[in-house]
C-alpha cells in the first residue's frame, strides 16, 4: 500500500517562504514522476507544477521563478519550496507521485490528503 502524508504547512506572511514534504511511503522502488497541485477556496484544483524523474519540470505560470520542486531518493520525500508567497497563494496543496512500487501497477498514481497553506498579514 503506498501512501502519502504532506506537512509543512500553516500560516505565513506575504513574502515568506514555507517548504512542503510530502513523505511517500510503502514498497517503492521509484518515483517515476511528480508534482503539486492546489486548491483555493471557491476554486477548481489547479497545477502547481509537474516533474518527471528525468528532471524535467512544467511549472504554473503563477508560480515560476518562487517555487521549486525537488525529490529526496533516500527518504522518498518530495518537497515544494515556496518563496516570495502572496496572499493568492492560499490553498490546500495536494502532492501526488506515480510510483514503479512492489504489487502495483507500474506508473500507478496516489494523492495525499491535502495540507492548507495560508499566506496573510
Amino acid at each position: 500500500q503506498v501512501q502519502l502524508v504532506e506537512s509543512g504547512g500553516g500560516l505565513v506572511q506575504p513574502g515568506g517562504s514555507l517548504r512542503l514534504a510530502c513523505a511517500v511511503s510503502g514498497s517503492i522502488f521509484s518515483i517515476l514522476a511528480m508534482g503539486w497541485h492546489r486548491q483555493a477556496p471557491g476554486k477548481q484544483r489547479e497545477l502547481v507544477v509537474a516533474a518527471t524523474s528525468g528532471g524535467s519540470t512544467n511549472y504554473a505560470d503563477s508560480v515560476k521563478g518562487r517555487f521549486t520542486i525537488s525529490k529526496d531518493n533516500a527518504t522518498n520525500t518530495v518537497y515544494l519550496q515556496m518563496n516570495s508567497l502572496k496572499p493568492e497563494d492560499t490553498a490546500v496543496y495536494y502532492c501526488n507521485v506515480k510510483v514503479e512500487a512492489m504489487g502495483v501497477t507500474y506508473g500507478m498514481e496516489y494523492w495525499g490528503k491535502g495540507i492548507l497553506v495560508t499566506v496573510s498579514s
